[in-house]
């Protein structure tokens, strides 16, 4: 059966049992939204490939698609699916503060999300209007914040930046601890 495996906002993968070899003939593949079946497109596929990523497409969109098995051996009928793409910009989720010590804190997030470029942490004392920014590459999820004042609440604010250029934020207080006395 025709399936859909590794869905995103923007692609999913096409599965489909091996009907057809190289040589006894090609697929015909057909998909579009749809709500717009004048958007349709068709593609062909080599007889040899049982899957194929569909890419470029709208994000939290049902697109039907229909694989035809063009045999010059066998008739093999149409093989239809739905697929609905995930929405895009998810923002974080969850901001977590850990290892907080006089001076630092540890600061994670999730979801990693292959849509994000980067993430910036912004992060300055309450009350008070003094904001660092430390830019994170979009793969990891955490970093630490450093040269701190001791016991002192800060707001922690992560923003991930799409590859769209769309951006979401999500934020947390974290305190410092008190410092050591006589320092």
């Amino acid at each position: 059966r025709l399936h859909a495996t590794d869905v995103t906002s923007s692609s999913f993968r096409l599965v489909w049992p091996q009907l057809l070899s190289q040589e006894t003939g090609y697929y015909s593949l057909e998909y579009g939204p749809r709500a717009d079946p004048a958007g349709r497109r068709t593609q062909q596929v080599s007889g040899a490939h049982s899957s194929l990523v569909l890419s470029h497409l709208a994000p939290e969109t049902t697109y039907e698609v229909a694989l035809i098995p063009e045999s010059n051996v066998h008739y093999f009928p149409p093989q239809t699916t739905r697929v609905t793409t995930l929405a895009e910009e998810i923002s974080p989720v969850q901001v977590l503060i850990s290892e907080s010590g006089p001076r630092s804190f540890h600061v994670s997030w999730a979801p990693v999300l292959d849509s994000v470029a980067s993430y910036q942490v912004l992060y300055g004392p309450l009350p008070g209007n003094s904001v660092k920014v430390l830019q994170v590459e979009g793969r990891h999820n955490s970093t630490v914040v450093e040269h701190l004042a001791p016991n002192t609440t800060y707001l922690v604010t992560v923003t991930a930046i799409y590859r769209s250029g769309k951006e979401r934020s999500l934020s947390a207080k974290a305190c410092t601890q008190e410092g050591e006395r006589g320092q």
